[in-house]
């Protein structure tokens, strides 16, 4: 475990970089690359390259081995200046010298490389071809990445994140189902709360466009809000608005479906065969990369290159034309790496130093803060409704991690026995 003065850090290196990751997806999304001169807004055409969007991902899943590859170099070199300092004597193991550093020093010179499931010797080790296995999460990883790319072409940054707060809900279900878990009734309870606050957060962001607030008191809000609510669904059922903002929801919904599978495999996976979770994470970067590559040129000559998909979403050359002549697309892609390398360390980090559940509460507050960086840069407006749905959904999702007790009694006797917990620990979050 790290020292108890390096848990601030990671905390808040852990919510910087993960709250940097979609703010910078959504700023790439939001510039000009096409018809910028034109003074019809119809005409100017944003980066829209959900594709490329999820290959960037992978590649930023992979500079978990430079972490990899520093670890190791380190080993080597103090292991080197070691031996020179106290005469001959064999090199120990990278692992034998870094539990004698950690042993030594009172902390893990790495808290996110060891491995989160507790009796490892009693598992198969990963690696030969048993590595393929890690194919089938990343399958599913490009699946519910390329989903959400476009999705958050459709919605704001901060609806995006509450609407993936709704993969809990599937990853219950298939835990349930395929890893025989089981759930509690109040954590039951818990998901259909995480959908209603899911609902009602779509809802505020299908019925009320963005644009900036006026100056007005909270309860006047409130009730413009209720009254109005009925003439919006009216006024705006058929509104371009409206239906992209729909369909940007039901998107990102949809791929919180491959989230979950990809969890719940990732967790399989774990239990059964033993790997450091930053391994699993470089090696899912490595397949995803291989695989998003490969379905990247198939989709650009079966569709990008013809005259109909010509600056669509499979029109490779095109996407990687603005990634080169516009500087601001090339940065944010840049960022969007180092940040999602980021948050996979930080977080495996704090799970292993903190807890699962400390993880869990931690990125629902990268939510807010999201949230409230979206509000400042003027992104979207404050919605009373929005605010609503994301109570819901933080109350269900600290009710299910069993953060805040049960609101009746015999709730509280059940969540207090011992019981098998949905997933031992937090699944490894990539986005």
């Amino acid at each position: 475990m790290a020292p108890k003065v390096m848990i601030p850090f990671l905390v808040s290196m852990m919510l910087l970089t993960g709250v940097g990751n979609t703010i910078f997806m959504k700023y790439q999304d939001m510039q000009c690359v096409r018809n910028c001169d034109s003074k019809d807004p119809r005409q100017r055409k944003n980066f829209e390259q959900p594709v490329l969007q999820t290959v960037q991902m992978f590649v930023g899943e992979m500079l978990c081995w430079l972490v990899l590859a520093s670890r190791s170099f380190y080993v080597y070199y103090t292991a080197i200046r070691k031996r020179r300092q106290s005469g001959y004597s064999p090199i120990a193991g990278a692992d034998d010298h870094l539990h004698t550093l950690e042993t030594a020093d009172g902390h893990a010179a790495a808290s996110a490389i060891k491995p989160l499931v507790p009796n490892d010797e009693t598992r198969t080790p990963l690696r030969g071809g048993r590595l393929i296995l890690l194919s089938l999460p990343a399958c599913c990883d490009i699946t519910g990445t390329t989903l959400m790319n476009v999705g958050l072409f459709l919605v704001t940054a901060s609806i995006y994140q509450m609407i993936r707060g709704c993969s809990v809900l599937f990853v219950g279900f298939f835990s349930v189902i395929f890893l025989g878990r089981r759930l509690r009734l109040y954590q039951w309870s818990a998901l259909v709360c995480v959908v209603i606050g899911v609902g009602i957060v779509g809802l505020a962001g299908a019925l009320f466009k963005d644009h900036k607030a006026v100056s007005a008191s909270s309860a006047t809000q409130v009730h413009a809000s209720v009254m109005m609510l009925a003439r919006q669904v009216h006024a705006t059922a058929r509104s371009p608005e409206l239906v992209r903002a729909v369909i940007g929801i039901l998107l990102i919904a949809l791929a919180q479906i491959f989230v979950a599978g990809q969890f719940v495999l990732e967790e399989w996976i774990l239990e059964n065969y033993a790997l450091e979770p930053i391994k699993v994470v470089a090696w899912e970067g490595t397949f995803g990369f291989l695989f998003s590559m490969l379905g990247m040129i198939i989709l650009h000559l079966a569709i990008g290159r013809t005259e109909s998909g010509r600056y669509g979403y499979f029109d490779a050359k095109e996407g990687w034309r603005q990634y080169t002549h516009n500087r601001i697309v090339g940065i944010t892609a840049v960022l969007t790496m180092f940040t999602i390398a980021g948050f996979n360390y930080f977080g495996l980090s704090v799970t292993r130093s903190v807890s699962a559940t400390s993880r869990a509460t931690i990125d629902t507050c990268r939510t807010l803060f999201i949230w409230i960086v979206s509000l400042g840069l003027g992104w979207e407006s404050f919605k009373w409704l929005q605010v609503l749905g994301f109570a819901l959904l933080v109350y269900g999702t600290f009710l299910f991690n069993d953060i805040i007790r049960p609101p009746l009694k015999s709730w509280a006797r059940s969540a207090s026995r011992r019981w098998e917990p949905l997933l031992p620990e937090e699944p490894i979050d990539h986005i």
